[in-house]
């Protein structure tokens, strides 16, 4: 007997980027967001945090157990 195991994580890694001066709160929003968008933003390789979502596990019969 075999069983597929999918685990899922939610990653979280930091970019430090430059704002520039005398933007409001949505202007800020979209500046990350162009950034994000266009590829600019380069992300930190080091994973800042890994959170535990869930785990499950999928049971696959050989066919010569189902044979027997």
């Amino acid at each position: 007997m075999k069983a597929i195991v999918t685990v899922v994580e939610k990653l979280t890694s930091e970019a430090h980027v430059e704002i520039p001066d005398g933007l409001s709160e949505p202007e800020i929003r979209q500046h990350i967001v162009d950034l994000y968008n266009s590829g600019e933003m380069q992300f930190d390789m080091n994973i800042f945090q890994a959170d535990f979502e869930s785990i499950s596990a999928k049971i696959i019969k050989n066919q010569s157990e189902d044979e027997a």
